[in-house]
């Protein structure tokens, strides 16, 4: 802001002059700074918002009534698709063929939206969602005794081998909580539908060598010592 535009605006606030702080204002165009926003999540929610009018027929009456709602409600939408990895239309896409199932005139909220676009990406890569392969992995904690190794589980597919099996893993080794377990699916999933989308064979299951955790504290380290013993029958003098 120029030094002229500063003292108007000093002299603006200070005679509250409504009138010319609105005309000041209207100099500075409402938009995200592109040193904090993606340009290319700006760029999408520019198309998608053209969609939503569409639609969500009641968005032009609420949020999209004014310019100023439509603008603010963008910087939400690109800052939230910066912030959760929306980078490209294939995701985009996976959110509208939602959005289009729902039957109500109003636009969902970022939150809602974006979730979608998860789930579909993974569906189109025959994937699982993210409950979903948390309830996968509990299955197989809780099935894996029945079976002489990971391979000969039942997976219904190469890579759910492969995802479940190092979360099992990652779990066991940093004694992860619900929550972080959870957090870690989500990664997976990413990580799994940007492998498949690009074109990559998955390997089937093949053996791995097992993540050991470390003991934490010495009564933990003599319980582990005496498991060995007892395993291979050995016999010792106490820890």
């Amino acid at each position: 802001m120029g030094g002229r535009n500063l003292n108007q605006l000093i002299r603006a606030v200070a005679n509250r002059d409504s009138s010319a702080l609105s005309q000041i204002a209207s100099q500075y165009p409402d938009k995200p700074s592109q040193g904090v926003v993606n340009e290319q999540a700006e760029q999408l929610v520019d198309a998608l918002f053209r969609q939503f009018r569409q639609v969500f027929p009641a968005a032009c009456a609420t949020n999209l009534k004014t310019p100023a709602d439509e603008s603010a409600a963008k910087k939400q939408w690109i800052l939230a698709f910066a912030e959760n990895g929306i980078t490209n239309r294939e995701q985009l896409r996976a959110g509208m063929q939602w959005a289009r199932s729902k039957d109500t005139p109003f636009m969902p909220s970022p939150g809602q939206f974006i979730e979608q676009c998860k789930a579909g990406i993974c569906k189109a890569a025959g994937l699982p969602d993210q409950q979903d392969l948390y309830r996968k992995l509990m299955k197989y904690c809780a099935e894996r005794g029945f079976y002489e190794c990971a391979e000969n589980y039942p997976w219904d597919s190469n890579a759910e081998f492969w995802m479940v099996t190092d979360l099992y893993n990652q779990m066991r080794a940093l004694n992860l909580t619900e929550s972080e377990v959870m957090t870690r699916c989500g990664k997976q999933l990413k990580s799994m539908a940007s492998r498949i989308n690009a074109g990559e064979d998955i390997p089937e299951p093949r053996k791995q060598i097992p993540i050991l955790s470390i003991p934490t504290s010495c009564e933990s380290a003599r319980s582990h010592i005496a498991d060995i013993r007892a395993k291979f029958g050995l016999r010792g003098r106490n820890v």
